[in-house]
C-alpha cells in the first residue's frame, strides 16, 4: 500500500480512538458523579 495513505489512515483511526476515549471519560465521569449524588441522598435519607 502507499505510504502516505497508510500514515493517513493511521492518523485517522488514532483520532477515532482519542475521541472514543474522550467520550469514554465524559460518560465514566457522570456515572460516577451521579452515583455520588444518590449515594449522598440515601445517606441523609438513612440519617434523618
Amino acid at each position: 500500500m502507499n505510504p502516505e495513505i497508510e500514515y493517513e489512515l493511521m492518523k485517522s483511526h488514532a483520532n477515532e480512538l482519542r475521541r472514543a476515549a474522550a467520550q469514554h471519560r465524559r460518560v465514566r465521569e457522570a456515572e460516577r458523579l451521579n452515583k455520588a449524588e444518590r449515594r449522598s441522598v440515601f445517606g441523609k435519607r438513612r440519617t434523618s
